[in-house]
């Protein structure tokens, strides 16, 4: 149970990566020239900020996991 915790936690600061590493990044590779700040933010907010955080989700709770075996 304390692995799924802390597991949870480590999804917030891996969905504030996701997110604002898509708006820093995706104005550069899209090649939207008309909106693509708001196609960075949507992106950033409903896409790869949720991706993000569940590989932070994942890695976490197998982080937590090994280290509970030891």
């Amino acid at each position: 149970m304390k692995s799924l915790l802390l597991a949870a936690l480590w999804m917030i600061p891996f969905y504030f990566l996701g997110l604002f590493g898509c708006l820093w990044l995706l104005p550069y590779l899209s090649p939207n020239s008309h909106d693509a700040s708001i196609e960075a933010a949507m992106t950033g907010a409903f896409f790869v900020g949720p991706l993000a955080a569940l590989a932070g989700f994942t890695g976490g709770f197998f982080f937590h996991r090994s280290r509970k075996s030891r």
